[in-house]
Order: C-alpha cells, then structure tokens, then sequence
C-alpha cells in the first residue's frame, strides 16, 4: 500500500478525536443528542484549524445508522463500522456531495447542484452538501442559493466552509449557524505531535517539536506537513539542529542569550552575540523583532506570571529571565526595540541598526534604578523588597571609605600628608586639620580617627561661634578633647578650603595642635572604627555619633541633610527601624523601591555622616507603620496645615469678606499660597 501523510492519516474521525475547538465541539454534540439540529451551518477560520474534518464528522452522525435507520439513529458517536461511516471515511459515499466552490464559480454550476437537492438520498438518512471555500462562489452564484438554503427539504444539510467569512453577503450569513474555528495553540500542536510520533515510532526532541508549533502557525494541517518533511530531512528523526536547518528560522536559544546579556548589562557579550548570529546569516530585522517579543512576555511576566504563554516551550526560562530586569527597563527596552525596529530602513545595514538598538538600550538604562539580583514575581504588590548591594559590600568599609567612593573631593580632603613634618615643628595649616595625625605613620589608608575629622570639611555652613571660644583646656597627649577638637574642624561653607578655617584660628590654637602632633607614638594601638566614632564626635552634629537616632530626630534631622533629586525623595519616604549604634536600617516605602540604588544609598550615610551620624546605612522596602509618617508624609501635612491656616486668614479678612459681599467674589483655595511655604520633603 503506497504511503498516506501523516495530516490525511491522522485526520479525526469522531468529535471525541478532535484536537482543540472545544467550543465547536461541545454546541454539536449538545445539538445532536436533543435533536436540535440546523439545516445550514457555516465552519469558519484559517487553514488547517479543521473546518472539512468537522463537516464530515457531522456527516458522519447525521448517516450513520448504528443505532436504526430512523431519525432515533442520529448520534454525536457515529460508530465507524457501518456502511455509511465507512463510505464516508473512504469519501465515496453518493449522499455526501463536496463541491469546491473556488473551481465552480459560476451560476450555472450551482443551478446544477440545485436540481438535485429536491430528491431523496439514495444510501444514508440526509442528503448533505458541503461546500468549501463558500466564499468563491460569485454574487450571482450566492443569490441563486438563498431561497434553497433558507427553507431546505427537510432530508438536506448544508455544511458551508470557509477562510474568508468577509466575503459572504450578510443574507447567508444570516441563515447559517457560524462556528468559528480558532487557531491551534503551539502548546496543543506539541502535544500532538508528541502523540502521534510516539504512535508511529519515530524519536524527537522536544525542541524540534516546538519549532514545528511555532511554524505551523496555528494550523494542524500544516504542523503535520512539516513533520514529514522533517522526519524525510532527518532520516527517520526529528531533531533540533534538523529542523532548525529545514526551517531556515532563528535559533530562539540566540535571542534569549541577547536578552540574557541586556540583563547583565554586558555591552561586550551583547556585541560578541550579534557577532555570532552574523556568521548564520540572519534577517536581523526579524532579530530585533523576536527580541521585541520577548521584552513583551518578559513584561507579563513580571505582571502577571500565570499568563505567559509557553510557546517557545520556554516559560521557566522566561519567568526566571523576568526576576532579573526592573519593570522600567523592560518597559524602556520594549520601547527603543520597536522604534529600532522603525529606524532600520535609514540605517547603513541590518547588522549596524540591530547593534546600535541594543547599545541604545543600555545606554539610555537608568543609572539611578539598581539591577536585581532576584526579584520576586509579581512586581505590584509586594510586600517586602530587597536590601541594595551597596550596604552589604560596605559593611567592613568605613563612612569615610564609601563617601570617598561617591566623592572624590571628599577622599582628596581625607588623605594624610605623603611627607609629615618632624613632630617638634609647628604642624602646617592644611595637617591641623587632622589632629590624630601620626608624625611617622602610613601616607594611606587614614588613621581611623582621622575620619570624624574628614568628614566635617564637607556639612553645610552653620554658625561658626564654637571657633570664637576660648583656649580649649588642656586633654590627654594621645586623644583631643571635644573642646579641642571643635576649633580645629570649625565648620566653613563647602567651598572654603580647610586651610582658610586654620588660618583664622587664634595662636593659642596652633600651639594646642602642636602639642597634639607631639603626642607619643603608639597612636596604633586606638580602638576600632566604631569606638572611635562614638569617642571623637563630630562638632557640627545634631547628635552625637554615640547616641541612637531614633524617628524623631530622623524628622527633625532631615532637612539639614542637605539631600536633593532622587536621593532626596528616595531618602523622605523612608522612616528609622532600627539603630544599634554600628548599623542603621530605614524601612523604605514599596512604592519607591524602584529608586532604591546603591548611590543613592551611599550619598544618604553620607550626608548622616556629614552630621555626625556615620553608621553602615541599610535601606530596606517594606510596609510602613501607620503611625509613623515619612518626611515627605510630614512635609506634605505641615504644608496641608499652612496651607489651612491661609485660606481661614483670608476668609476672615473684613476686604475679602467684603469684596464677596459686594461682588459675589468667590476665593479659589487652591490658588492660595502661604506667605513662607514650609520645606517639602
């Protein structure tokens, strides 16, 4: 026997056989078991979905005669073993009548056809006709059928079918019952394919099938095709690299990997990448387009993870892909692909826009977004968010070290003199800064106890009466006293030098730190960081570094922390959890997660450094106490309440009030403004 594709040999031959179209499935059966059967039904949808195969199944229940000759016989089982299934099945059955609408057009043709409809069917119970690709039939052809298709004799059925419904004049329409077929998902076809190879003993991989899913594009009919031609190409299996080389398409695995380094912000690897999809040959249009595809499933993802689709038979991948990117990359990403995707016809080749898309994304990236490690699925509605890299790796670094890394004028004030004088000269102006300076010791790093001091060259101006004060008394030789210390750090605006404080100290001060600098040698020996922080305080603190900052003072503090832009409104929605003197931990608002990047984190212990506060600064996202607010929530109260207060002063004004007398004025509220609007946070 001469060999039957797999699309004719695997057909359905029963509803129960029928893969997908469940809708179409269920209205039949539900209609054949009452008896509530139409005279004219209308299968639509695009090729291969199983428009013909429904017809002749239907045939199938109305003929088959399993159960009696009679109209008690009509079964949404039809049993395949009688005469008419079997004719049916073997398409030579006299009362089923396929015409072929797209080969007889004309009206003639159908008048032909409509000759024979008044006479009884010679084998089976109903006489049917089924017309495919209805939509060819000419107007005069559709106008010749309509009084028969909408009073039929009661033995005929028609099956009406078509791919383009749009082209039936709306008087056919209205007298058929429409189904209408929906394509085949990737997911079904893989599933049956799986089946059917697994039924004829031929080994795949499951890559390979789903590459077929995606190119049958929705059609059984056409997935089955290209299982033989792939089962021929690869000599009885079906394989990944076969079929990809029979397909001629991308290997999805290259976009991933493209996604993969946009998500290790890895500019080298991205271009190494294209680089390499250059040697296949590829349409870099499509590339980009498949890259788009992906951004888009990657958004829905983070979303929504139960909805993305598996039809590259990678939805693990794409979900674990979706917990790397920030929602605003993905977005930003999703948007500079489909504008690329716009720009290519202008640019010199496919390659160079493809390139210059995917470096426009990473360089247009927020700085000020951090790149998460694993973040959990869903994005909205979290509750609890992920600790920034920046207060983990500087958790054994000092303030001094972290400010310097954001701020190289910090750490230039920082470092000691490369040459320190001898210990019995007089220390010059720029070194008395550095009271704990050693006569012989290291140029770099800092001493420790060098950093309180450093770190007070860079605060706000204040008031500077503590360097009016008198001859400070007299400390131990190895560590200064407060009063002593004040003087020598006497807070300046950030753009006056530290040598221009020293030189309006008093000479009694020079001698003060002469002395200091003769202090013995086993300054060494000093306590750690964090016992010299809370020994040494800063002058310019609100508090000082030994004392715990609690949520109070954080209020009070925050405007003198001289922040702005993000690291401000980063810094205003968060409130103190915790303070051990060592470690500070802000619990942030989830809503600003986003903003919670490690230079902002690092500018914020910076400037609580700045007053005197140098703690290893942590910020964590999380849900907020309702009965503590923000800086920001203060802010916007206390400007809620000035704003109160002058529109009640201005209703009670005896000109206003007169004005509204006189002339019906009415006061816009919103337009009114404080005379001395509070700060916002």
């Amino acid at each position: 026997m001469s060999y039957q594709v797999l699309a004719r040999k695997w057909r359905p031959r029963t509803f129960h056989e029928l893969v997908g179209q469940e809708h179409v499935q269920r209205a039949l059966v539900n209609a054949l078991d009452q008896g509530r059967l139409h005279h004219a039904y209308l299968f639509t949808g695009t090729r291969g979905v199983g428009k013909t195969t429904l017809a002749r199944i239907l045939a199938k229940c109305l003929n088959c005669t399993a159960k009696g000759h009679g109209d008690d016989g009509i079964t949404s089982t039809p049993c395949g073993e009688c005469d008419s299934c079997r004719a049916i099945d073997e398409g030579r059955f006299v009362d089923l009548i396929e015409v072929d609408a797209a080969s007889r057009t004309k009206v003639e043709d159908t008048r032909e056809l409509l000759d024979n409809v008044q006479y009884a069917p010679t084998q089976g119970r109903y006489k049917v006709y089924l017309i495919d690709e209805v939509h060819m039939l000419s107007t005069s052809s559709f106008n010749a059928l309509l009084k028969t298709l909408e009073e039929p004799p009661p033995h005929v059925k028609f099956l009406l079918a078509t791919t383009d419904p749009q082209k039936l004049p709306a008087t056919v329409l209205s007298r058929c019952l429409q189904f209408t077929l929906k394509n085949m998902p990737p997911e079904r076809i893989v599933t049956h394919l799986a089946k059917v190879l697994e039924a004829e003993g031929i080994g795949c991989e499951e890559s390979a099938l789903w590459l077929l899913g995606r190119a049958a594009d929705g059609s059984m009919r056409d997935a089955m095709s290209l299982t033989d031609q792939a089962i021929a190409f690869g000599q009885g299996q079906v394989r990944h690299a076969d079929v990809a080389a029979m397909l001629g398409t991308l290997d999805h695995r290259h976009v991933l990997a493209l996604v993969e380094a946009l998500a290790d912000v890895d500019a080298p690897r991205l271009l190494a990448e294209v680089a390499q999809l250059a040697e296949q040959g590829p349409d870099f249009a499509a590339v980009l387009d498949d890259m788009s595809a992906v951004l888009h499933r990657l958004a829905v993802a983070q979303m929504v993870p139960e909805a993305v689709d598996n039809g590259h038979g990678d939805r693990e991948t794409i979900l674990a892909l979706a917990s790397r990117f920030t929602a605003e990359d993905v977005q930003l990403y999703y948007q500079i692909g489909i504008q690329g995707r716009g720009d290519m016809a202008h640019a010199p080749d496919l390659r160079t826009a493809l390139e210059m898309t995917l470096l426009r994304m990473l360089a247009f990236r927020p700085q000020g977004v951090p790149q998460p490690a694993k973040t959990p699925l869903p994005l909205r509605g979290a509750g609890s968010g992920n600790t920034p890299a920046a207060p983990a790796s500087g958790a054994e670094d000092s303030p001094t070290d972290a400010r310097s890394a954001g701020n190289p004028a910090a750490a230039s004030s920082n470092q000691p003199p490369s040459e320190p004088g001898p210990p019995d000269e007089p220390a010059p102006a720029e070194h008395a800064v550095e009271p704990g300076a050693e006569a012989e010791g290291m140029p770099e790093p800092p001493p420790p106890w060098e950093e309180p001091a450093g770190e007070a060259v860079t605060p706000p101006p204040v008031d500077p009466a503590p360097v009016q004060a008198g001859p400070a008394p007299s400390a131990p030789a190895g560590l200064p006293s407060q009063e002593h210390a004040m003087p020598m750090v006497a807070p300046e605006p950030a753009s006056t030098p530290p040598c221009a404080t020293q030189q309006g100290i008093a000479p009694e001060e020079d001698e003060s730190d002469t002395a200091v600098l003769e202090a013995p040698e086993p300054a060494v020996e000093v306590p750690p960081v964090e016992a010299s922080i809370a020994i040494e305080p800063e002058p310019q603190a609100t508090a000082a570094s030994d004392a715990l900052l609690d949520h109070d003072h954080w209020l009070e503090s925050f405007d003198s922390l001289g922040l702005g832009g993000l690291t401000r409104n980063l810094a205003a929605h968060c409130v103190v959890e915790a303070d051990d003197g060592r470690r500070l931990t802000l619990r942030l608002d989830p809503s600003q997660e986003a903003m919670n990047a490690e230079i902002h984190v690092r500018r914020v212990q910076e400037a609580l450094a700045g007053i005197g506060i140098a703690r290893q600064l942590v910020i964590e996202a999380g849900e907020l106490p309702e009965q503590v607010e923000t800086p920001r929530q203060r802010a916007d109260r206390i400007a809620a309440e000035r704003h109160a207060e002058a529109v009640a002063a201005l209703q009670r004004d005896p000109h206003v009030r007169q004005l509204q007398d006189t002339f019906g004025a009415r006061l816009i509220e919103s337009t009114v403004k404080p005379a001395e609007a509070a700060p916002r946070a």
